[in-house]
């Protein structure tokens, strides 16, 4: 009998053409979660998260500061908004390309995981939305119902091909014959691991590794509402969470860093 294999995506910039996170940044100003100034500098980060991409240096600081950011919201407060619209925020953004992709996979039998730094409260219902069958998130701290601020897993990096080993151990992927795609180098790992890598939108550093290894690089342009134009399969009751909570994006110091260099010159 063969074994199972999967298709294991990347979210933000692969899937969608946003942050996942900073795409509600307006509903969680709205929700009493962040200022009106937050709310205002990831809309900038948006812009600059899109075009330039994030390294390594950049992404731990981002991840310390959303971590702070985060700190004393409550949780159940950030599900319900996320919840609420998650049809009006997300379903623009899909990439066309991405939804064929995972049709084609379905059809050859190969599972969908989607394996995201950002927080599992902004990934998992989108995974339900795509009718993916797991996903692996960061999941933040929490106590008595609100994020502390520290991070319990972070799914980034190293970390991601690691997550996806574990569910090839667990599961029984073939992952010789498995496929992934991610537009970032810090997924490097990620796309190392499996037999078909595949660049997506890739970065500068990411363009150059796939061009040195023979990987194909795919451009996804067409973001899309799902519900007008593409069949949206139904939500998966049992979809699977590695991890659980968090809310981790990219994009506000990367804004931050460059101002603060502009000031500097």
């Amino acid at each position: 009998m063969p074994r199972p294999t999967a298709a294991f995506f990347d979210l933000d910039k692969t899937i969608i053409a946003k942050s996942s996170t900073l795409a509600f940044s307006r509903e969680f100003q709205a929700g009493g979660l962040i200022s009106r100034r937050a709310m205002l500098r990831s809309a900038y980060a948006q812009f600059v998260f899109f075009t330039g991409g994030a390294d390594h240096d950049q992404m731990d600081k981002m991840r310390a500061f959303m971590s702070q950011l985060c700190a004393g919201w409550d949780v159940a407060t950030v599900r319900d908004i996320v919840t609420e619209t998650i049809t009006s925020i997300v379903e623009p953004l899909v990439y066309a390309e991405a939804v064929t992709l995972m049709d084609e996979h379905r059809a050859a039998g190969r599972d969908i995981v989607i394996v995201s730094a950002s927080g599992a409260e902004v990934v998992e219902p989108i995974g339900q939305m795509l009718g993916a069958d797991r996903v692996v998130a960061t999941r933040m701290e929490i106590v008595d119902g609100k994020y502390t601020g520290n991070i319990d897993y972070y799914a980034y990096a190293e970390e991601k091909a690691r997550a996806i080993e574990h569910l090839a151990a667990t599961v029984g992927y073939d992952l010789a014959e498995s496929f992934a795609y991610s537009d970032s180098v810090t997924d490097v790992h990620m796309l190392e691991v499996v037999g078909h890598p595949f660049a997506v939108n890739p970065d500068k550093e990411l363009r150059r590794i796939a061009v040195t290894h023979d990987w194909p690089v795919l451009s996804f342009v067409r973001p899309v509402a799902l519900r007008r134009h593409i069949p949206v399969p139904p939500a998966k009751p049992t979809l699977a969470a590695l991890a659980v909570g968090g809310a981790v994006a990219a994009g506000s110091v990367i804004w931050a860093n460059r101002k603060r260099r502009g000031l500097e010159a």
